[in-house]
Parts: C-alpha cells; sequence; structure tokens
C-alpha cells in the first residue's frame, strides 16, 4: 500500500463537502461559492504572472496569491468551530502594500475622465478578468457576511485588490505601449 495522498477523496460524491471543522455542507453553498470564486481569481492572478511582466510586479502577485489562499482558509473555517490549528490571516498591512502599490503605480499614469474600455493587449486584458473576478467574490462575501461571521479584513483586502489590478491593468496598457479605449456612451 503506497502512502502518498491521493487527490480524490470521493467525499464529495454526493455533491457536499467539508468547510474546516467537519460540517458538511452542499457544493453549491455561500460560503463555497465565495472562497471558491477566490480560487478562480488566484488562477487568473498566475495567469497575469505567467506573462512577460516586470519582476516586481511578479513578486507581488505571488504575495497576493498567498493572500488569497489566506483568505480562502479564513473563509472555509466553519464559523460555529475553532480551527485545530492556527489559520493563517489578513493583516492591515496587507492591505496597505496594496493600497502603496496603487499609490506608486499611479504616480506614472495619466489620470482617466472615463470609464476605459477593458483590452488593447493580452495582458490588460487578463488583468481585467481578474479584476471583475475579484469584484464577483467581493460581492459574495459580502453576500455571506450579512447572515454569518466573516472577517471584515477579507472584505477589504478584496476590495483593494480589485482597485489595484484596475490600476495594474492601466499600467500594463503603458508597460506594453498599448491604447486605452475610453468609453464614450452613445446619446
Amino acid at each position: 500500500m503506497s502512502n502518498e495522498w491521493k487527490i480524490y477523496t470521493k467525499t464529495g460524491d454526493q455533491g457536499e463537502t467539508s468547510l474546516i471543522g467537519g460540517t458538511r455542507v452542499p457544493k453549491f453553498h455561500e460560503r463555497i461559492e465565495a472562497y471558491g470564486t477566490l480560487d478562480e481569481l488566484n488562477s487568473f492572478i498566475g495567469l497575469v504572472r505567467d506573462q512577460a511582466i516586470d519582476e516586481q510586479t511578479k513578486i507581488l502577485l505571488i504575495e497576493i496569491q498567498d493572500r488569497i489562499f489566506t483568505a480562502e482558509s479564513i473563509l472555509a473555517l466553519d464559523p460555529a468551530h475553532e480551527p485545530l490549528r492556527k489559520l493563517p490571516e489578513i493583516h492591515e498591512e496587507d492591505i496597505l502594500r496594496l493600497e502603496n502599490a496603487i499609490d506608486l503605480m499611479n504616480e506614472t499614469l495619466p489620470p482617466i475622465a472615463n470609464f476605459i474600455l477593458p483590452g488593447g493587449h493580452p495582458v490588460v486584458s487578463y488583468c481585467h478578468i481578474a479584476r471583475t473576478v475579484c469584484r464577483r467574490a467581493e460581492r459574495l462575501v459580502i453576500k455571506l457576511s450579512q447572515h454569518s461571521k466573516v472577517n471584515e479584513l477579507v472584505i477589504k483586502y478584496l476590495n483593494r485588490l480589485s482597485d489595484y489590478l484596475f490600476v495594474l491593468s492601466r499600467k500594463m496598457t503603458q508597460d506594453f505601449g498599448a491604447e486605452e479605449t475610453p468609453w464614450k456612451a452613445r446619446v
């Protein structure tokens, strides 16, 4: 018998999964939807990171991916149970790191007066996809928080992360010499 860990457990074959703490819930449970969407976001951020972008941005994106996994573990915890081991946490410093990165990028970006249509370069589009998935994750976490305990720093981090991803899309537009297309409402 092998001592290898198997990826399949067969415990979800009936449409349920376990929260940290052991509580079984349907796979469509709001808590699962919230942290599942964060997992989707993490994959898109990985796609951005895999592009030909500057090393400093890649380093920050790896840190962001770590914080997303942290947020996932926080959301996966059944609020009625104490974890058996200490879970990682989101800190105010993590939010400040995003704000500082936003401010630094904005120093070299032209001001905007209109909404910007996503696109112009694949990297820019990937940033926009990540941004919109982040906004969806934020909405799902806020919805969950209306009736269940949710760490407020997770919501705050996701809010700032979507802002970061928007500004990153603009920086990537600049870095790759792409053109921003402003949205001009048809009247």
